[in-house]
């Protein structure tokens, strides 16, 4: 299809050179591009997607045996703070805006273990709730099984 009746619509005109304003400058390249790039009509679409993408873990539950070795580990622990020992911790940080959460370790000196908040707190100012705690290791404990 040659487009018949379309060509004889713009015979006159088609020869013609392109028309140049001289009241307005022409417009750059880029900013012609840009009229036609695509229209962010839903603002914080893009920041939706990717949050909702983000993936999360449920809080594990602890038996009855890991809770006991980790009341123990919390007791020496208390007894010992102002040695500062080193100890390594995970625990689980609640997500702030989905359900669930994420596993995080921590490894520095305790300054002493504040047991009306239920908090560890460190040395470097970090507190941990005791809560959140699901490991705790460190030489303070020895040749401890592990949890």
């Amino acid at each position: 299809m040659s487009g018949g009746r379309y060509e004889k619509n713009y015979e006159q005109i088609i020869g013609l050179p392109h028309h140049i304003s001289e009241k307005h400058e022409q417009m750059s390249l880029h900013d012609r591009a840009a009229q036609f790039s695509p229209f962010a009509a839903l603002t914080g679409y893009e920041e939706l997607v990717v949050e909702e993408a983000r993936l999360t873990e449920s809080r594990k539950a602890l038996d009855e045996d890991i809770r006991a070795e980790l009341d123990r580990r919390l007791s020496l622990l208390a007894a010992d703070e102002t040695e500062h020992p080193e100890i390594s911790v995970m625990y689980f940080l609640k997500d702030a805006d989905k359900d669930g959460g994420s596993y995080l370790s921590k490894t520095g000196h305790v300054k002493r273990i504040d047991s009306v908040r239920g908090m560890i707190m460190f040395t470097d100012r970090t507190e941990i709730q005791i809560s959140d705690i699901s490991f705790i290791s460190g030489d303070i404990f020895g040749n401890d099984k592990h949890l």
